[in-house]
């Protein structure tokens, strides 16, 4: 097999990027829908979408986690998380030993729709990536983590996102 020229190797991972791209726009446009369809800000949303993924990775938010995430001050994510909590979707609980430190977690109702929701494109996407072997799969899981990773740590050190 011959090898391949430089040229196309940096096609195609110039064509990889505009892919990942391209789906964070549609992932992004997805989480613009689901707000549409709750009747939320878009921000709101996000906020409650964090809140949820983080309860299912069992590792629940707290206000102060939270507002690192969103680009709004401690006083706006107390405002969005009044609303929030004002309409059902959250509930603030105290857990820990230190009463001090507030947990976010998704009320049933909002996990029942965010789950009608999304289950049809989570089903979509499950059949599309079990066609991959598992190999190739944990390749994937690794590039998609290395870039993430590079991701948080850009943003961690740009000023341009303060």
């Amino acid at each position: 097999m011959a090898e391949e020229s430089v040229e196309a190797v940096v096609a195609q991972r110039e064509r990889m990027m505009e892919g990942l791209r391209t789906f964070g726009g549609h992932f992004t446009e997805f989480s613009r829908v689901f707000a549409r369809w709750l009747g939320l800000h878009a921000t709101d949303a996000n906020a409650l979408l964090q809140i949820i993924a983080a309860e299912e990775r069992g590792v629940p938010l707290s206000p102060a986690r939270l507002s690192k995430s969103l680009p709004l001050s401690s006083g706006a994510t107390t405002a969005l998380l009044n609303r929030l909590e004002e309409a059902g979707h959250i509930i603030r609980t105290r857990e820990h030993a230190d009463r001090r430190i507030v947990t976010l977690r998704s009320s049933k109702y909002i996990h029942e729709r965010a789950d009608m929701f999304f289950r049809p494109l989570g089903e979509r996407l499950d059949a599309l990536i079990s066609t991959y072997p598992p190999r190739m799969l944990r390749t994937f899981e690794a590039f998609v983590g290395e870039l993430s990773k590079a991701m948080e740590e850009e943003l961690d050190r740009d000023d341009r996102n303060r």
